[in-house]
C-alpha cells in the first residue's frame, strides 16, 4: 500500500520507493517529471542512500546538502487549501493534546494548587505550546528551524518544577519562583544555543537513529497505559471495554490506510479518533458534561501570580533539565529533517534551540512551563507523509484557540484516553520505525556500534520496565534522570559514541580507528 498526499499545484508524492521486484524501502522518491525534489541517491545496483560515506569506526561523515527541486516547491513549503490545513493541523493537535495537558496537571498536583489555578495552568500551557510551535515553524530572524516541529509541555521537567515550587513555599506562593527559574533557564538556552550547534558532528546517523528508536520503544509504555484507560490505579483499567475503544480507533486507521487515498488517507488518524469518540459517547464512556460549564473566553494575564523571583539554586535546577532536553531534542530535529527531506546542519540546530529558549522564556511570562519537541507528532509526520510546516503552524494557531477558548478545549478533553491510545500505539511505534530507517545508514556490522545501540536501548528501557529505580537515587537530579528512559538512552548513545569513536584508546590509536572486531 502506498500513502499518497496531494497539495494544490503538486503531483502525488509517495512515502516509499519500490525497487523492481522488491518491497518498499521507506524512502521518499520523486517521479521523473520533476514534480518534487528527490532526496535519495541510488548507486548502480545498490540500495538508496541519503547520508555520506562512513569512515572507519562506523560513524557517518556529514551528510551532503540536499538540493531542492527547481521544478516545484519542497513539501515542507507546500500550501494546501485552507480546509485541508485546518483538518491536518487539528490532527496534530489531537495527537499532542493529552501529553500537553497532563504536564501542568502534574505540576499543579505536586504543588497543591487549587482547582481554579489548575484549570488556568492548562489553558496557559496550550497557549505556550502554540507560541512555541509557531516559533519553530514560522520563526523569526535567526530563530526557528522552519520544519514541521510540534512543541509541547516537557514532562521531564515536572519533578524539578515541583521541587522548586515546594521549596519556595508551595501552592501559589511558590509559582513566582518557578516561573522565574523557567524564564532564566530559557534565556540561558537561547544564549548557549551556538555551543550545542557545534555538537552536531557528534550526532551521526548511528546516534540519532539510536535516540529516535529509544524514544519510540520507551513511549510504547505510554501508549499501553492510554489503551488501558489512562489510570492504572482505576478499577476499570485494562477492561475489555477500554481495549474495544482503542481497537475502534486502530481498526479505522488501518482500514483507511489500506483502502483510502489522497487527503482521506492523510487524515486517517483524525478520522480514527473521531470514530472512537463517537462510539465511546454512544457507549456512555465519553463525558461532555464539562463543555457546558466551560467559559467561552478566558486566559490569565502574563505574570498573573506576581513578578518572577530568581533563586540561584532554582535556576540551576531548571537549567540542568533544559540541557538534557536540548540534547534529546537534537535527535528529534534530525528525525524531522529525515522525514521531511531537509538537511539539518549546525545552523539549523542553533536556530531550533534558540526557538526552544525563546519559547521557554515566553512560557514563563505566560505562567507556563518549558516546552520540547513532541515525539508522537514526529511519528504522525512519517505516518501521513504530510510534511508541510504550514500544516503544523496551523496546528499552532489551533492550540492558541484551545487555550483562549476553554469551551473548545473542553470538547477535545472529553476524548477518552483509550480512544487516543488506539492511535498512539501506531504513532509511537512509527517513531521506532523512523529510528530504524536512520540506523540503516550506520555500519552495524562491527562490535562497537552494535554495543552502542544495544546498551542505549537496554538502559533506556530500564525506567520503563521498573520506574522504582528512580526512587533510590541519592539526589533529585539523578531521580529526574532515572525517571526518563528517553533521557537515559539519549545520554548513553552520546557518551558511548564519544567513547568509541572520538576519544583516543589506551593503545594510542586515533579516534574512530576500526579494530579487527569492527571490520566491515
Amino acid at each position: 500500500m502506498t500513502d499518497v498526499t496531494r497539495a494544490p499545484g503538486e503531483n502525488a508524492t509517495t512515502d516509499a520507493a519500490r525497487p523492481p521486484g522488491g518491497a518498499a524501502e521507506g524512502v521518499v522518491t520523486r517521479p521523473p517529471t520533476g514534480s518534487a525534489a528527490q532526496d535519495v541517491t541510488r548507486p548502480p545496483g545498490g540500495t538508496a542512500t541519503t547520508g555520506g560515506a562512513k569512515p572507519p569506526g562506523g560513524t557517518a561523515s556529514p551528510r551532503p546538502p540536499r538540493v531542492a527541486d527547481p521544478a516545484g516547491p519542497a513539501p515542507v513549503g507546500a500550501a494546501p487549501a485552507w480546509w485541508r490545513l485546518v483538518a491536518l493541523g487539528l490532527q496534530h493537535v489531537l495527537a499532542f493534546y493529552a501529553g500537553a495537558v497532563v504536564m501542568p496537571l502534574l505540576v499543579a498536583q505536586g504543588m497543591g494548587l487549587s482547582e481554579a489555578d489548575t484549570a488556568s495552568l492548562v489553558n496557559t500551557a496550550l497557549v505556550a505550546c502554540g507560541v512555541a510551535t509557531l516559533l519553530q515553524t514560522v520563526g523569526l530572524p535567526g530563530v526557528g528551524i522552519r520544519l514541521p516541529v510540534v512543541q509541547g509541555m516537557s514532562t521531564a521537567a515536572v519533578p524539578s518544577l515541583v521541587s522548586v515550587g515546594v521549596a519556595a513555599g508551595g501552592a501559589r506562593v511558590g509559582l513566582p519562583t518557578v516561573f522565574g527559574a523557567v524564564i532564566a533557564a530559557g534565556l540561558v538556552l537561547f544564549l548557549v544555543a551556538p555551543v550545542f550547534g557545534r555538537l552536531v558532528r557528534f550526532f551521526p546517523p548511528l546516534v540519532t537513529g539510536t535516540i529516535v528508536t529509544v524514544v519510540g520503544v520507551t513511549l510504547m509504555a505510554v501508549a499501553a497505559r492510554q489503551v488501558g484507560g489512562g489510570d492504572p490505579g482505576a478499577a476499570g483499567f485494562g477492561a475489555p471495554v477500554q481495549l474495544g475503544l482503542a481497537a475502534v480507533t486502530l481498526v479505522v486507521v488501518v482500514v483507511l490506510y489500506r483502502f483510502a487515498k489522497g487527503f482521506v488517507a492523510s487524515v486517517a488518524v483524525l478520522l480514527g479518533l473521531a470514530a472512537g469518540t463517537v462510539v465511546a459517547a454512544l457507549a456512555g464512556r465519553a463525558d461532555f458534561s464539562r463543555v457546558g460549564d466551560a467559559a467561552w473566553f478566558g486566559m490569565q494575564a502574563p505574570l498573573h501570580y506576581g513578578a518572577p523571583r530568581f533563586d540561584v539554586m532554582a535556576v540551576l535546577a531548571i537549567v540542568l533539565v533544559m540541557v538534557i532536553i536540548a540534547v534529546e531534542s537534537i535527535g528529534q530535529f534530525f528525525a524531522v529533517g529525515e522525514i521531511a527531506g531537509r538537511e539539518v546542519d549546525e545552523r539549523s540546530v542553533v536556530r531550533a534551540l534558540r526557538a526552544d529558549g525563546l519559547a521557554t522564556v515566553a512560557s514563563g511570562l505566560l505562567n507556563s512551563f518549558p516546552t520540547t519537541v513532541y515525539s508522537q507528532n514526529v511519528g504522525l509526520l512519517r505516518l501521513t507523509g504530510v510534511t508541510s510546516r504550514r500544516v503544523v503552524a496551523t496546528g499552532g494557531v489551533i492550540m492558541l484557540v484551545l487555550g483562549t477558548v476553554p469551551k473548545v478545549g473542553a470538547v477535545v478533553a472529553a476524548m477518552p484516553p483509550a480512544v487516543l491510545g488506539g492511535a498512539t500505539v501506531v504513532l509511537f511505534s512509527t517513531i521506532a520505525v523512523v529510528g530504524m530507517q536512520i540506523l540503516v545508514k550506520a555500519d552495524l556490522s562491527g562490535a562497537r556500534n552494535t554495543v552502542l545501540v544495544a546498551a542505549s536501548l537496554g538502559i533506556g528501557f530500564l525506567p520503563t520496565a521498573y520506574p522504582q529505580f528512580a526512587e533510590h537515587m541519592p539526589t533529585r537530579q539523578l531521580q529526574v534522570l532515572f525517571e526518563s528512559g528517553i533521557m537515559l538512552g539519549t545520554l548513553t548513545a552520546v557518551v558511548l559514541n564519544l567513547f568509541f569513536h572520538h576519544l583516543p584508546s589506551w593503545r594510542g590509536s586515533r579516534p574512530g580507528a576500526t579494530p579487527a572486531t569492527d571490520a566491515v
